[in-house]
């Protein structure tokens, strides 16, 4: 297997699995403290301790925005087979 059919499919299984959390995240609040679903500047903080991501914004931005990654990602993939 070549380097670049190799890091495409790494690729692959990461947006699988980022949408598989941000799934459970919407059904059952699990992976609510997960690195790809907290602010990447400053946290938003009450008391203390970190909030959860808004769902609307898992809904609406992050599960879209990996979704299309993932089509890419697979367009790139058919292109190198």
């Amino acid at each position: 297997m070549n380097a670049k059919r190799k890091a495409v499919l790494d690729r692959i299984r990461r947006l699988e699995e980022a949408i598989a959390k941000g799934g459970e995240y919407l059904e059952s609040g699990k992976h609510a403290s997960w690195w790809r679903l907290q602010p990447m500047f400053t946290p938003k903080m009450r008391d203390g301790k970190r909030l959860p991501p808004h769902r609307d914004w898992v809904k609406n931005f992050f599960l879209p925005r990996m979704e299309k990654a993932l089509r890419r990602a697979e367009k790139v993939l058919e292109r190198l087979a």
